[in-house]
This record gives C-alpha cells, sequence and structure tokens, in this order.
C-alpha cells in the first residue's frame, strides 16, 4: 500500500497536536470521562484539569471515557506514587466491552517496587480475550518524579505504544494478509486506575503492598480526547482523519523503537518459546 504522506509528517502532527494543546485551555476531566469507583470524593481527587487517583486499605479506584472510539492517537500524561510501591499498580489502557470475557484490550500497567528498586513499566495485548503478550520496561527515567506522556496510536494500520514521543511497541495490522493473523478493530474505551495487585505485580506476587505506606496516589492530567467517536455511523477508518495517516514508523521513530527494545525491555513474551510450547503467536513472526 502506497500513501503520499511523508514519513516526517508523523513527528511534525504529533508536534504541532501538543503545541495547539498547550495554547488551548485545557480540558476538565468531567467533560470526557466519568468515575467508575472510588468516587467518595477522597480515593478520586477530580481537581478539573487533574485528577488523582488514591489507594489505601478501603479502595482504589478508576474512571472511564465517557464513549466509545473506533481510531484515534489516545494520550495520557501520568506521574506515579513515590518511594515504597510494591504491589501497587497503575493503569492506562483501552479496552472493548464487556471489559472482560472475549475482550481486546491495550495496557499500560506501572508494577510499583521496594525503595531503590524501578518501577516497571508492562505492557500487553488482550485480543479475543487471550492476552499472555507482555513486554516488560525499565524506563530511561523515573515515572514517579514527573510528569510524563503515555501514548496509544491506533487505526486501520498499526497499534503503537509511545512514552514520550518513543515508540516502545509496535503491532502491525496483518489481518488481511496472513491467515489467522489478529488486530484490535473493535470498538474501546479509555480507562484508568490505581488498584492492589499484591499478588503479582512485584517479583511474582512475593513483595505485597505494605499498607503502613499508605496512601498511594497516581496523578493523570489531558483530558482531551483525539479519537474518532464509535456511533456507529462514523467513519473512523477514514484517511481524512489525522491519525489514520500513520502507516508506519519514520526511520527515526524506527531507529529509537530499536534502542528502546535493546536497552531498556527486560521481558518479551515472542522470546520466550517455552510459554507457548514452541508455538509463538502469529505476529511474532511480522513484529
Amino acid at each position: 500500500m502506497t500513501s503520499s504522506f511523508h514519513p516526517w509528517s508523523l513527528v511534525l502532527v504529533l508536534l504541532l497536536s501538543i503545541v495547539l494543546s498547550l495554547g488551548a485551555p485545557a480540558t476538565v476531566f468531567d467533560e470526557n470521562f466519568v468515575p467508575v469507583w472510588g468516587a467518595d470524593g477522597y480515593h478520586l481527587a477530580n481537581q478539573g484539569t487533574q485528577v488523582s487517583l488514591i489507594m489505601d486499605r478501603n479502595s482504589g479506584a478508576g474512571f472511564r471515557s465517557k464513549m466509545m472510539y473506533g481510531s484515534g492517537l489516545f494520550h495520557m500524561r501520568i506521574k506515579l506514587p513515590a518511594g515504597y510501591t510494591a504491589g501497587v499498580v497503575t493503569a492506562f489502557y483501552l479496552t472493548t466491552e464487556p471489559e472482560y470475557g472475549d475482550h481486546d484490550e491495550v495496557d499500560f500497567e506501572f508494577l510499583g517496587n521496594v525503595d531503590g528498586k524501578p518501577v516497571a513499566l508492562q505492557t500487553n495485548i488482550f485480543l479475543n480475550g487471550q492476552g499472555y503478550r507482555e513486554q516488560k520496561f525499565y524506563l530511561w527515567f523515573d515515572p514517579a518524579a514527573a510528569v510524563h506522556d503515555y501514548k496509544i496510536l491506533w487505526n486501520q494500520h498499526q497499534l503503537v505504544m509511545l512514552v514520550d514521543e518513543t515508540p516502545i511497541r509496535v503491532l502491525k495490522n496483518l489481518a488481511g494478509r496472513a491467515p489467522g493473523y489478529q488486530f484490535p478493530t473493535r470498538p474501546m474505551r479509555i480507562r484508568a486506575s490505581i488498584w492492589d495487585g499484591s499478588s503479582w505485580a512485584t517479583d511474582n506476587g512475593k513483595i505485597k503492598v505494605d499498607w503502613n505506606r499508605a496512601p498511594f496516589t497516581s496523578a493523570f492530567q489531558r483530558f482531551n480526547v483525539d479519537a474518532c467517536p464509535a456511533t456507529g455511523s462514523a467513519p473512523c477508518g477514514s484517511p481524512n482523519l489525522w491519525w489514520n495517516k500513520f502507516q508506519d514508523l519514520t526511520p527515526a521513530q524506527k531507529a529509537a523503537y530499536k534502542n528502546v527494545k535493546s536497552k531498556y525491555m527486560t521481558y518479551n513474551y515472542c522470546d520466550d518459546k517455552a510459554r507457548f510450547n514452541y508455538h509463538l503467536p502469529l505476529e511474532c513472526s511480522y513484529n
């Protein structure tokens, strides 16, 4: 497939979108999102242009977008809780509904750790209810020290997960060219949460949440949504939507992606042949 869209336009458009968003009045949480749990005025603290999700012994918290979407660039600015956070999971993700079962899902999951140890960023993709597609990273910065950008570009060509403009995961849509290949195409909703993952998140569940260190607080910003609402009539695959023009990474992004995988990735399901009895998922041969 050919395209007249110059590869460097991806960087230019992403930068332009950031500049425009910085110049425009910040979108408040209530415009596009609603609380799901922890909506007691404490565990989900809505400050308008920032939401704090707080976890203690009594509850965690979560929110979701009001609408479902069929394509877009999904962008959230996040700052994680600092210090001892073993067992604490902060998540930003897309998911079909119902959220569990035969669903598709695209996850950023930040897995807390003990003092002095780095937080792990785990990404995962569920297709038709099947996950087990984890890729785990130690980031090149402390995600608890400041707010950083986390993005999911999802269109009919590819799914790209980015951290501060750097792609860390790519899933190409080869469903029409590789029999049996899977790619998320169903409408998805934006969700975010903080919750107790003591059973698995830190050292495979050996280190639990220390409630004496609670509360744990994650901050979320940027609540405008650059995406196509899945209303049933919206052409979410239209080439007129700017995020649908991105069919591939730019050369610079490909180099950055290769660097991240070689230096910062600590686990890749596509390398874990024994886990799949030496029958790796089909996408491992293409991405």
